[in-house]
């Protein structure tokens, strides 16, 4: 039994090893920084949702958590932009997307914020 179960975790093993290495083969990077950028990413993505989960049932703004989220999820990602190719197109939409929201969120902001003191200087005058 003791056999057969090193067996298989030496199997488990040279499988995530394999997979591991070949993280960054198809886009032509060093395997050993893109892999531990994504898997050293996880612990952050966790922190970040719970971040936005708390923002959301606070009433906060929920921004800075999805950035922060969004990021995460491209670190990698941006490690390709800059040294690798072959990027995948979800990537490409993902970041469109994240600058999209940054844009409209920081203009609903900017009109929120004008719009409050527009009242208050009025009743100044």
């Amino acid at each position: 039994m003791e056999l057969v179960m090193s067996t298989v975790l030496a199997g488990l093993w040279t499988a995530f090893q394999d997979w591991f290495f070949s993280l960054g083969e198809q886009y032509g990077v060093n395997p050993l920084i893109f892999g531990s950028i994504s898997v050293g990413a996880i612990p952050f993505f966790w922190l970040s949702v719970a971040w936005l989960v708390r923002n959301l049932r606070q009433g906060r703004s929920p921004f800075l958590p999805v950035v922060a989220t969004s990021l995460c999820v491209l670190s990698a990602y941006i490690y390709l932009f800059i040294a690798g190719e072959n990027l995948p197109l979800w990537v490409y939409a993902l970041v469109i997307g994240l600058i999209g929201y940054s844009a409209y969120s920081t203009v609903t902001s900017v009109r929120r914020k004008v719009e409050d003191d527009v009242p208050a200087a009025a009743d100044t005058e």
